[in-house]
């Protein structure tokens, strides 16, 4: 294979393992001419990695009862018709996926803005921090394009992106604890757009504030933390806001940060 030829095709092939071993060397002297692709590849194999930490757990997780459909449901809805079957069945897909949200728990020293209540945390509570740990994952190794518009251009993020949430939004500042804002992005929610901000630290650990504006329904207000896979995420409703801080740091210094980042959404 001649390397002016190397398609994007080939590099995500090589990166997944799918290459023929007879290419793989065609590719690796391509990656060593060009140190910027290969740090491109590298980051995708890292958010592979990264993904893979995150779901596989859910694999060791026993398969729930709204997944499993006896013979003579089917042949019952069979008889009213297969569209029915289908439609029965994704319900019942979806709905046995939201109860595999997260297992979660309250930091003592967040306590004090409110309980938790005794029942088992709503599953739209668990989704906003599924969701946050997944965009965190997909887009904090990003080397070229974290984020859609850089901390350079703040005034343009926050206006871009208040308008889009229909809501004044503005970045938390975090110089003092040592992160500062990389910038931020536009994402799509359950029901709407929902904003991330990234920041990151002199080490180059990044962490991410998703803020998602559709948790008006919500009147549990307790502080939760959770550990999705290599992040752990702080996470609470204010409001018809929901915010959820994501980092692959400790659970103590999260909750510093998540502490920080409370107090001035609540000034502001």
């Amino acid at each position: 294979m001649n390397q002016n030829t190397v398609t994007e095709a080939d590099l995500h092939a090589y990166v997944d393992g799918l290459l023929p071993a007879s290419r793989r060397a065609d590719i690796e002297a391509y990656l060593a001419a060009r140190p910027g692709e290969a740090e491109r590849l590298q980051t995708y194999r890292r958010q592979k990695e990264e993904l893979r930490a995150l779901f596989n757990p859910v694999l060791d997780e026993p398969i729930p009862s709204a997944l499993v459909v006896r013979p003579a449901s089917i042949r019952h809805r069979w008889l009213k018709g297969s569209q029915r079957i289908a439609a029965g069945l994704a319900i019942a897909f979806a709905g046995g996926l939201a109860g595999w949200f997260l297992h979660a728990n309250v930091p003592a020293s967040m306590l004090a803005r409110g309980t938790m209540p005794a029942q088992p945390e709503s599953i739209k509570v668990s989704a906003l921090a599924r969701q946050a740990a997944i965009a965190h994952v997909v887009y904090s190794p990003d080397v070229r394009h974290p984020v859609e518009i850089g901390a350079d251009q703040e005034d343009q993020l926050v206006t871009w992106l208040s308008k889009r949430l229909g809501t004044p939004i503005r970045p938390p500042k975090l110089g003092k604890l040592g992160y500062e804002l990389i910038g931020g992005r536009l994402l799509p929610g359950q029901s709407g757009p929902v904003a991330q901000f990234m920041y990151h630290d002199a080490a180059g650990q990044r962490l991410t504030l998703y803020v998602s504006t559709e948790q008006a329904h919500n009147s549990d207000t307790g502080f939760r933390f959770a550990q999705e896979g290599p992040v752990n995420v702080f996470y609470w409703i204010d409001g018809k806001f929901g915010y959820a801080l994501s980092a692959g740091i400790g659970k103590a210094e999260l909750t510093r940060i998540a502490t920080a980042v409370y107090e001035q959404l609540e000034k502001s």
